[in-house]
């Protein structure tokens, strides 16, 4: 006798069956968070190895050494107090990198034991006897900056700034949400906040949290991508109601999306890099000055920057930033939402996220996602676009967020004008580079999409448009009201795609029971249905005698749409390269699939680059599939 146990497991496995029948991309995994906020310790941030009191708690070997010759305390646990502190400033026979590096370190640990304005008082001392030694001693950071003492030194300063920098954030008035050009007191202190490359693109700097890199770790991120060097590495969480001022459109469509009428926006959780520069030409000048100035740098626009009389590395986090708006931004939920229609949680219309602040010297690459999904497709292979010091300084990735429930045709026409609107918002005559020569990345359905941008169309998609008994004269209305969906030339700025796993003569998967059942769930978009309802009306139509197809039919390698597009001509001016996974080896690759779309039809005559992966259809962050697309991105930097 078959238990009520046994039926339940058969029921589940069946519904599993069929959810996964489009390969998870579907709803299993893809709906899953990609990237999850993990909170670290500064010492796990920091790397071990090294003795001091910013790693193990202890006092380094060398102020260790220095307190010695005070005639103070040497143990490992030496005397860190404020008598401390001012017996070794008062001590002849010590030379000066020595004695500043270990009142930069004493003044840490004393830090630690303090709370309140004592505690900020103390860091600002940590952060000036570090500079000073960085500044003004011989050799000094910039031509020894891998000797140990140099390293050690620097990260007391960084992690004093970062201190400085959150606290003093932490207690500004609510009103003070950008605070350039301002002048500053606390603790006896006059601060001044210049940030001369932050923030350029024209979007206001409305910060509502100021967050330590070092705080930050993520799973689902292969990497953590930094440089070394001089500054905090902090991120700037933007007001997500921060909008250009010609926007009044206050309704939020998408978690930490400035605001919804507007195409574009940039990531509103962009790295930042704090320098505490202290007033004074000389040594004395620094221990005895109350004035500093925050020099706040954009580590995209700035890899070193002027420290006295000499230019340093500067320090910063590229993934930080990232991690943290894709583990904030609620995307796994709602790209289910908006896959089935729900309004309430889903996205109307496409959205153009830069990546970092717009740069009219690199070429852009945009990303498109994949069948309900989002830009967390991309949560890897974006970050080691940006990772690699080459592509980064070449290159800035602009991320496309769709909704994927609605007709191809009208998501390819909608994503266009976005990027277009987009570029026309940053360079409206064209002229700069990065308005030519586009690389467009997309995955799966957006592969599709990143074919139409790069193909002409003239008759193929208008002749798909049929209605029972309707007039050639109303027809031609129809067509006219659609022409820009129907018709359409290789979008000009686009000068190479990348396929990934792209089904661009449909796949057999989504003409199956499984897939026809959910299909038959998705709601199409109530804005989308009085769009079509107008039309109607225009041509005199029975809307009841239109049927629109969604995303899933448009998938069946047997829908009209989808076979009128296939052959659709590529510009000659467009280089493109395929990625095509196969999930078993063992079958011949002809035959193969990677679980959703077959070989024959991922498979682009005429390819620069044809790479096949063993990997299922989630082949895009994979390592092999990383590495292809760094070759071909170093590749096109020297044509």
């Amino acid at each position: 006798m078959v238990t009520s146990t046994v039926l339940r497991r058969v029921a589940l496995c069946l519904a599993a069956a069929a959810l996964l029948s489009l390969n998870g991309c579907s709803v299993l995994r893809e709906f899953r968070p990609a990237v999850e906020l993990e909170p670290i310790s500064t010492e796990r941030y920091v790397a071990p190895g090294r003795g001091d009191v910013l790693v193990q708690q202890e006092l380094s070997p060398a102020t260790r050494e220095a307190t010695r010759v005070a005639g103070l305390n040497g143990g490992p646990r030496a005397q860190s107090g404020y008598a401390c502190i001012e017996s070794l400033a008062d001590t002849r026979g010590i030379d000066e990198p020595r004695r500043l590096s270990a009142l930069s370190e004493l003044w840490l640990a004393h830090a630690r034991t303090l709370s309140g304005d004592a505690r900020l008082k103390a860091w600002f001392e940590v952060a000036r006897y570090a500079y000073a030694y960085l500044v003004f001693t011989d050799p000094g950071v910039a031509q020894d900056a891998v000797k140990e003492r140099h390293v050690q030194v620097r990260d007391w300063y960084n992690q004093a700034v970062q201190q400085v920098a959150t606290q003093m954030f932490a207690s500004r008035s609510r009103d003070d949400t950008d605070l350039r050009g301002r002048e500053l007191h606390r603790v006896g202190w006059t601060l001044h906040v210049s940030a001369p490359s932050v923030r350029a693109s024209g979007q206001p700097s409305m910060a509502r949290e100021l967050l330590p890199a070092a705080a930050l770790s993520f799973r689902g991120l292969r990497s953590i991508y930094r440089r070394e060097g001089l500054g905090a590495e902090l991120v700037a969480v933007m007001d997500r109601e921060s909008a250009p001022e010609h926007v009044h459109d206050r309704e939020a469509e998408t978690a930490m999306n400035p605001v919804a009428s507007q195409v574009w926006s940039e990531m509103p959780a962009p790295p930042i890099t704090v320098l505490l520069r202290f007033n004074g030409d000389d040594l004395g000048d620094v221990l005895t000055t109350r004035e500093a100035t925050f020099s706040v740098h954009d580590p995209y626009r700035e890899a070193s920057a002027v420290l006295g009389h000499r230019s340093v590395p500067l320090a910063a986090n590229f993934t930080a930033g990232y991690g943290l708006w894709l583990a904030r931004s609620g995307f796994s939920g709602q790209s289910l939402s908006t896959f089935f229609g729900h309004g309430a949680r889903g996205i109307k219309r496409p959205h153009v996220y830069l990546m970092q602040p717009y740069d009219p010297q690199r070429r852009i690459i945009v990303m498109l996602h994949g069948l309900a999904s989002s830009p967390e497709a991309w949560a890897d292979l974006a970050n080691e676009i940006v990772g690699d010091d080459v592509l980064r300084q070449q290159y800035q990735v602009w991320q496309v967020y769709y909704p994927t429930n609605i007709p191809t045709a009208l998501s390819h026409a909608a994503i266009r004008d976005a990027l277009t609107q987009t570029l026309a918002q940053f360079d409206p005559t064209g002229q700069a580079p990065a308005s030519r020569d586009l690389v467009v990345i997309g995955h799966s359905l957006g592969g599709i999409i990143a074919r139409l941008m790069v193909s002409t169309a003239d008759q193929e998609i208008s002749n798909l448009i049929t209605v029972q008994d309707i007039p050639p004269e109303r027809r031609d209305r129809i067509l006219k009201r659609l022409d820009s969906v129907v018709r359409f030339e290789p979008l000009p700025a686009v000068t190479r795609a990348i396929f990934i796993a792209t089904p661009h003569r449909g796949t057999p998967s989504a003409g199956r029971q499984p897939a026809r059942w959910l299909s038959s769930l998705i709601q199409l978009p109530v804005t989308l249905m009085e769009d079509l309802a107008a039309v109607a009306r225009d041509a005199d139509l029975d809307i009841t005698k239109i049927r629109l197809p969604n995303s899933i039919d448009n998938l069946d390698e047997n829908d009209p749409f989808v076979r009128a597009v296939a052959d659709l001509p590529i510009s000659p001016a467009v280089h493109y390269n395929s990625i095509i996974a196969r999930s078993d080896p063992v079958i011949s690759l002809a035959d193969s699939d990677d679980g959703l779309v077959p070989y024959r039809s991922a498979h682009l005559p005429g390819a620069e680059s044809e790479l096949v992966i063993l990997s299922g259809h989630r082949v895009q962050n994979s390592a092999p599939a990383t590495a292809e697309i760094r070759r071909i991105l170093h590749e096109a930097i020297l044509r």
